[in-house]
């Protein structure tokens, strides 16, 4: 059984990469080389909510996710996840991202649902988080990332 992370983070810096970075590094993922994948859990995952990820690997490694990201000149940002499993394990993402956490909230539990109704999948758990980043200076960032198990090699 592989294990998905939930991992999120937010931060404002002086441009828009930097503010990104930052988030990335309070979300603990700063040193891998993220893949985004759409939205489908494997057979036998696992969806754990961590905040911020492990050790996952060396760095500069590739780490495969499914990311929800806003990033803003002025004002808050918003993104969010959300999630719905089977009794084996697969299912699957939703991601959004805005200036109002309950306006996300709203769109990616949405969207969620309506995938539900597009497999014929017997769904037992859903989970779903939200976080909000209130502007400081310059550019701000939140994001929240479904992690795939570990990094990989590159080369």
């Amino acid at each position: 059984m592989g294990t998905i992370r939930v991992v999120w983070g937010t931060a404002s810096a002086p441009t828009e990469m930097s503010s990104y970075d930052a988030a990335l590094a309070d979300a603990g993922v700063e040193n891998y080389n993220l893949v985004s994948v759409s939205s489908v859990i494997p057979s036998d995952a696992h969806v754990e909510r961590v905040g911020t990820a492990p050790d996952l690997g060396p760095v500069g490694e590739r780490l495969t996710v499914v990311e929800g990201r806003a990033t803003v000149e002025e004002g808050p940002a918003a993104a969010g996840l959300a999630w719905a499993t089977t009794a084996d394990g697969k299912g699957l993402f939703y991601e959004a991202s805005g200036r109002d956490r309950d306006a996300v909230r709203e769109e990616v539990r949405a969207g969620l649902h309506t995938g539900m109704e597009l497999r014929d999948w017997a769904f037992v758990d859903e989970g779903c988080e939200v976080v909000g980043a209130a502007p400081e200076s310059g550019h701000t960032t939140a994001l929240v990332l479904a992690v795939y198990g570990r990094s990989s090699p590159l080369l």
